[in-house]
């Protein structure tokens, strides 16, 4: 006998419960639970289930007396009935499992994202933004839009370009990174967590965030501080370099100069510290021997960066040194990932040996990749060393370190 004589309006309630029970259920569904029933279909479910008294507005059907009844009229349980009256069930149990999967590969995806893995800070960024619920929806659409933020921090600093230009270098869309945009924001929080800051709310704070990754930024103001370079390239940079180096004087270099003097030809290795006092000690002790030192001053400028890639593409051996602290060690991270530079003195025993039993707290410590057990050491004193203190030890390694 066919289902359709069950296709009725007065049983619709019982069939509507029967399919959002069979959709939601994770197991097997043992009864159904109906809910102010009308007089009709109360008398109907009588009629159907041949109960001698008509049942409350509130009853619960079992499931197995309902399966054999309707496979005696018909030769199909209850769910089979429920889909020939009204199409397929679909598991949203099942549905569920499956976008909790695709969200749980996803982050494990982005955690595992070579961005990241170079600078670990960015794994605070991610479960800011997965708590935010960015995979709450679309799982591949999310997927898309960190993958264009991967993408762009991957390429960040930028050497001074719009931020327009920037944003169509990359998607095609000229507006993709504009203030009330997702992928601007999501970019933004990224940054932000890299400074151990929080995401700036106006819009001069978020403008200065861009310009710090060399976004729109003033080619004349950005510049690094160097000492003892002598780059064997033709034009007034590498000569004025080069006098400078002689004179046993530091100097500045601009984002400008850079970009329109490129430096391709050097000896090394460079020397990367983060603090200008060391640079300053360096000349003192050194004079015009002074080995090549690049300093970051604290978070690396575009022109830093610059410089650094371009003496890491003419072949030379990038050394960094910083601060032993939470700041100090996302620097760190930050440098090499985007240089290619080498820890130098800047492991866990470089660090115990020489931490002093109290000082400054050392902040928010990520992880440090080049040394995992150095994250560790750091978080365990909890006492920052910072690069002045150990400035003995840095001058006396690159005295034993002649140029090439």
């Amino acid at each position: 006998m066919s289902a359709a004589r069950f296709d009725r309006p007065e049983l619709a309630p019982l069939w509507a419960e029967a399919r959002r029970r069979f959709e939601a259920s994770d197991g097997p569904v043992n009864r159904i639970r109906l809910h102010d029933l009308q007089p009709d279909a109360r008398a109907a479910l009588a009629d159907l289930l041949g109960l001698a008294q008509t049942p409350d507005p509130d009853v619960t059907v079992r499931l197995r007396t309902l399966d054999a009844l309707l496979c005696a009229a018909t030769g199909l349980d209850t769910r089979g009935v429920v889909e020939a009256i009204g199409g397929p069930i679909t598991s949203r149990a099942g549905q569920r499992r499956q976008r909790a999967t695709e969200r749980a590969d996803l982050w494990q995806w982005a955690r595992q994202h070579p961005v990241v893995v170079a600078e670990p800070a960015l794994l605070t960024w991610l479960d800011r933004v997965r708590t935010s619920g960015l995979a709450a929806g679309d799982v591949s659409a999310a997927r898309l839009l960190l993958g264009q933020a991967f993408e762009i921090l991957a390429a960040l600093p930028a050497a001074g370009e719009p931020l327009a230009v920037l944003a169509a270098r990359f998607t095609s869309d000229s507006h993709a990174l504009d203030d009330d945009s997702r992928l601007g924001k999501l970019i933004l929080r990224a940054l932000a967590a890299l400074h151990d800051e929080d995401p700036p709310t106006e819009a001069e704070g978020r403008r200065q965030l861009w310009e710090r990754s060399g976004v729109a930024c003033d080619e004349l103001s950005t510049s690094v501080l160097v000492a003892g370079l002598r780059p064997g390239d033709d034009g007034p940079l590498a000569e004025g370099l080069r006098n400078w180096a002689d004179a046993g004087q530091a100097a500045l270099v601009t984002l400008a100069q850079l970009r329109h003097h490129p430096i391709s030809q050097l000896h090394g290795p460079v020397f990367i510290v983060e603090n200008p006092a060391v640079v300053a000690a360096a000349l003192r002790r050194f004079g015009v021997a002074c080995p090549p030192l690049v300093c970051t001053a604290g978070w690396p400028s575009t022109a830093a960066i610059m410089l650094l890639r371009d003496i890491a593409a003419a072949g030379v051996h990038l050394r960094y040194h910083g601060d032993f602290d939470g700041d100090g060690l996302r620097i760190a991270a930050h440098v090499m990932s985007k240089t290619g530079a080498q820890p130098w003195l800047l492991h866990a025993d470089d660090y115990v040996q020489a931490v002093p039993a109290a000082g400054p707290v050392v902040g928010r410590v990520d992880n440090t990749p080049w040394d995992p057990q150095l994250a560790e050491a750091v978080r365990a004193h909890g006492v920052a060393l910072l690069e002045e203190v150990v400035v003995e030890s840095l001058l006396a390694d690159m005295s034993h370190r002649p140029v090439a």
